[in-house]
């Protein structure tokens, strides 16, 4: 509770133009269709095996006012772009976060077709792809973040070339990735 503390203090009093997250995991909701479509289940390493820790820092987002929130994750090998709400699957649910997740540079990332058939099941996620290798670069101004997800052509060639696989605007005042 003193490191929640610590979090949601420096939130609520930042003056920065941009209030960065920088954590290790998902932190969007991950709905999984169970495979005998019996209902849904969730991975819980990651925040969604935290729930009430994520209900409670959305919530201090959204009830401090925190300035352009955006979360920056990584350790699932694959790229993401999400909207972070207090009720992922109510679309009348405002969007308090953006949340990015970079993939892994050599790393093979979860199964492509698999989490893609969990997609129309989580509408706050915006994009996810797991079969490229990369990172994220991000550059902001006071208007922007700007967000690339830059890919390899070939993680095992050290002579591989560099690509734009998608770009991403997050605008100051506006929760949520917009594509660019």
């Amino acid at each position: 509770m003193a490191q929640e503390k610590w979090l949601f203090d420096g939130l609520a009093n930042t003056r920065a133009q941009w209030s960065v997250i920088a954590q290790d995991v998902l932190m969007a909701e991950l709905r999984e269709n169970l495979p005998d479509n019996s209902g849904y289940g969730f991975w819980t390493d990651d925040w969604n095996g935290y729930p009430a820790c994520r209900a409670r820092l959305l919530h201090h987002i959204q009830d401090a006012k925190v300035k352009n929130p955006v979360v920056i994750g990584g350790d699932i090998h694959s790229f993401w772009a999400n909207e972070l709400k207090i009720d992922s699957f109510d679309p009348r649910s405002p969007v308090v976060a953006t949340e990015f997740v970079g993939t892994s540079i050599t790393s093979y990332g979860p199964p492509y077709d698999a989490f893609m058939a969990f997609i129309p099941n989580n509408p706050h996620i915006k994009f996810f792809e797991s079969r490229r290798r990369g990172y994220v670069l991000v550059d902001t101004d006071r208007k922007q973040m700007d967000v690339k997800m830059q890919v390899v052509s070939d993680a095992a060639d050290p002579k591989t070339t560099l690509s734009t696989l998608k770009h991403w605007v997050v605008e100051d005042g506006r929760t949520g990735p917009q594509a660019a």
